[in-house]
């Protein structure tokens, strides 16, 4: 590398991360103005890809823990839609390869929708195997939604391919199953394999109430997935509720 290079040049090799230490050293030295903006915004670059990286490898501590107990399958648990006025809960149960390296993956909650999307497509083409489980609204107001929960989640593990031996669950006891189990508070945000399970069931439910939103577009479903926000409440005023409501759940149920 010589001073000779330009901004532009210089920029682009920055993008490689292949510079050597004495070359970054050099790049300090030059008073560029171009050159100095370059090297800000790459090592900001790199110190965000290491938080990455730490992150995703706290998050790898309950499915390492799991390996060294002898387990191999080991499956993620989430649930998404429990709180919504319309539509299923859905359930994802998940098993990823030993070797996985997921950086920023985290709770779907914490995403946008654009990073949940993106992640759940890497999911769906790299996962050892990942099944979804699905309760509607009928179920839900039949059972109660902490039960439709749980026959979600038992759902999706049943699906899946390969023998659990054992699964991390967000919060949820699946203590009833043949294998062992842990459940996890705020399990989306410490586990891997449980953020991946919340990501798939988070994607699924809101393309499913997408669905809907074509049959009812005054709902707004395909913005507030079944909430009961303002808009949506107002809409349940106008027109009343559709076959998909929860008529087990307030302010629907008189």
């Amino acid at each position: 590398m010589t001073k000779q290079q330009s901004v532009k040049e210089i920029t682009q090799l920055l993008l490689t991360d292949m510079l050597s230490e004495e070359q970054l050293q050099l790049l300090h030295m030059d008073e560029r103005k171009g050159v100095q903006t370059a090297l800000k915004k790459y090592l900001k670059r790199k110190e965000k890809a290491q938080q990455l990286e730490t992150q995703f490898y706290r998050m790898l501590q309950y499915e390492q823990k799991a390996y060294q107990q002898g387990k191999n399958i080991v499956v993620g648990v989430d649930e998404v839609g429990r709180g919504p006025l319309a539509g299923p809960v859905v359930a994802a149960a998940v098993v990823l390869d030993k070797d996985v390296y997921l950086p920023g993956i985290n709770d779907s909650k914490q995403m946008s929708r654009a990073k949940r999307e993106s992640f759940y497509e890497q999911l769906t083409t790299s996962a050892v195997t990942y099944s979804f489980g699905i309760v509607d609204n009928q179920m839900i107001d039949q059972i109660n939604i902490y039960q439709a929960t749980i026959r979600a989640m038992k759902q999706a593990v049943a699906g899946l391919t390969h023998q659990p031996d054992h699964l991390l669950v967000d919060a949820v006891d699946l203590s009833d199953l043949p294998y062992s189990s842990e459940a996890i508070i705020k399990g989306d945000q410490k586990s891997i394999s449980i953020a991946a399970a919340s990501i798939l069931a988070k994607v699924k439910r809101d393309n499913m109430m997408a669905e809907l939103h074509q049959m009812y577009p005054q709902y707004g479903f395909d913005q507030n997935q079944g909430y009961g926000t303002k808009t949506h409440l107002a809409a349940i005023t106008k027109y009343g509720i559709t076959p998909y409501h929860r008529q087990s759940f307030a302010p629907i149920k008189t």
